[in-house]
């Protein structure tokens, strides 16, 4: 397979995985998905973002957030986020400091 066709294949499931998590698993929390599987849509955002600055592209967290989640992160939360349990919770700041770092 040449490269630009494997960059273009990549390119479509990255579009499929983003359509998947934003409008056809929208109940799937982000925190539920940080907690099993150590990347939520915010990675991806960040990720997205990280891969812009390295292009030289200047980009920032909120603008790599509306640009992926195609809304602004208030819309987001008023729309599909829910109030996690202490229990998730807590897990949650493990799986943050194992797979993301320290916060603050």
């Amino acid at each position: 397979m040449d490269k630009q066709t494997e960059i273009e294949l990549q390119a479509a499931a990255f579009r499929r995985l983003q359509k998947h998590l934003m409008e056809d698993r929208t109940d799937v929390q982000n925190i539920d998905m940080m907690n099993l599987a150590g990347f939520c849509r915010n990675c991806l955002s960040r990720w997205y973002q990280e891969a812009a600055n390295e292009k030289g592209i200047e980009m920032g967290k909120d603008e790599a957030r509306q640009i992926f989640y195609g809304m602004t992160m208030d819309e987001w939360k008023a729309n599909y986020q829910t109030d996690a349990s202490p229990e998730k919770q807590a897990t949650f700041e493990v799986a943050f400091e194992e797979n993301v770092g320290k916060k603050g």
